[in-house]
């Protein structure tokens, strides 16, 4: 149970602060900018990495969840057990910025700029990416140690910095899916969904390439 807490915890932090900036930014007339936003998603997640690292290893990401259980370094029973404790969080902190800002449109959902295609090969890559420093970085399925949460928060910050305009660097389905719900901005939801898990599962069987040829 303290895992999936800390799941909770940490994915209702990383969704109310990376959404939350990119609302307060609207809200604002572009105060924080782009690059604040990227770096508000990045700063989080290595925050929370080392707040719960220990814990649950800070997955906050469907993804990473499945991409950690495809490599054989996540149990199955806790895989659906974790998906919903990241989409409590995800949710509750969807639902207070409602309440925060209620005449914000999307909540920070995630939209293509462009064609939906582009969208999706972006998120693939970008969470391809993520998903690849994060198996080589983890001990198990446990993001631990000191570069850990740096090397990952850097890895989104990096990503959320140059493709954020295009795809909108979702890299993580629960992170698109709660403000797209609550705020009714569901049409390219498939995009946020599939790519990032698609991503991050390819990411694992180039870790196991790699893996078999050092051995």
């Amino acid at each position: 149970m303290r895992k999936y807490i800390a799941e909770i915890i940490g994915t209702f932090a990383l969704v109310f602060c990376g959404t939350g900036a990119i609302v307060i930014n609207q809200q604002t007339g572009g105060v924080i900018t782009h690059a604040g936003v990227a770096v508000t998603f990045g700063l989080i997640v290595s925050a929370m990495i080392y707040a719960l690292g220990d814990i649950s290893g800070a997955h906050l990401n469907p993804a990473v969840s499945i991409a950690f259980w495809v490599a054989k370094r996540f149990p199955a029973k806790e895989l659906v057990p974790y998906i919903l404790s990241q989409a409590i969080g995800a949710f509750i902190a969807s639902v207070a910025l409602k309440f925060l800002f209620p005449t914000n449109e999307t909540l920070g959902s995630t939209l293509p700029a462009g064609a939906a295609m582009q969208s999706f090969v972006l998120e693939l890559i970008l969470t391809f990416i993520l998903m690849f420093v994060i198996i080589h970085v983890a001990t198990g399925s446990k993001e631990q140690g000191m570069f850990a949460g740096l090397a990952i928060g850097s890895v989104v910050l990096l990503e959320a910095m140059f493709a954020g305009p295009i795809c909108g660097a979702s890299m993580n389905p629960i992170r698109s899916i709660a403000p797209a719900i609550v705020s009714g901005h569901t049409e390219h939801l498939w995009v946020y969904i599939s790519a990032p898990i698609l991503g991050a599962v390819i990411a694992v069987f180039s870790w196991m390439i790699l893996k078999q040829k050092e051995n």
